[in-house]
């Protein structure tokens, strides 16, 4: 199966769990995983709809999107993997439009003192610490809603949810788990602080995906069932 095809089987999957949970297909965003894979790959994944590009390597996405970018507006681009201290200032620049994995207040104090300049605020979502298979990530609610109000005091930051990696089992049921537990951390961080927006939910990959939408996930990171094995 080609990348147009698995994208719109991908769609009608979307579709299909929106129906069961009630939900509007518009309201779940679609993910590219892009890591690893080249710009043919991209470019087709772009032709069949996709407009959302996640990355886990600062040099591999600077060294891929520019001209890409430029080329293709309204492309976004998400830093999705482990974030080190000394990549942040790449990060923090106008290329990447969000980093869905901060993970630790260091982090989102570096981030902060880097974005002042930004025209635009870099986007961020909280990684919730949901599965031991993920060893970052924060831990429980305290620590939520202790980097909610740091990274709240930076202008240069824009909070906008959480995201997780939910246990790497054919279980069912631990995985639900883990997104319920988002779910429910969020809603405690919207009556803790309720000015901030905290509509977006990324949780739900190529192996979880559909249970991710019908527990309420706005946006899922597709990577294998898009793009095939990677090459790393």
């Amino acid at each position: 199966m080609g990348i147009s095809e698995a994208v719109e089987t991908i769609q009608e999957r979307i579709d299909r769990a929106c129906v069961r949970s009630g939900r509007k297909p518009e309201d779940v965003r679609l993910m590219g995983v892009s890591k690893f894979h080249g710009l043919p790959a991209i470019e087709e994944a772009w032709s069949a709809g996709i407009r959302l590009f996640g990355e886990s390597r600062v040099q591999e996405a600077v060294s891929k999107f520019p001209d890409f970018k430029a080329a293709h507006p309204g492309t976004e681009i998400h830093m999705i993997g482990s974030l080190q201290r000394n990549k942040a200032k790449i990060a923090a620049g106008d290329f990447f439009d969000a980093v869905q994995s901060v993970d630790r207040d260091e982090l989102i104090t570096t981030l902060g003192a880097l974005t002042g300049d930004r025209k635009n605020p870099l986007i961020i979502l909280l990684e919730y610490h949901t599965a031991e298979d993920s060893k970052s990530g924060y831990p429980d609610l305290d620590s939520l809603f202790r980097a909610a109000e740091r990274a709240l005091e930076f202008p240069g930051l824009a909070l906008r949810g959480l995201m997780t990696m939910a246990p790497l089992t054919g279980e069912e049921a631990p995985i639900r788990a883990s997104f319920k537990a988002v779910v429910s951390a969020r809603d405690a961080l919207a009556i803790r602080f309720p000015a901030n927006d905290w509509s977006c939910l990324s949780m739900g990959m190529s192996g979880d995906f559909e249970i991710a939408i019908e527990e309420g996930s706005t946006l899922i990171r597709i990577g294998t069932a898009i793009f095939g094995e990677r090459n790393p």
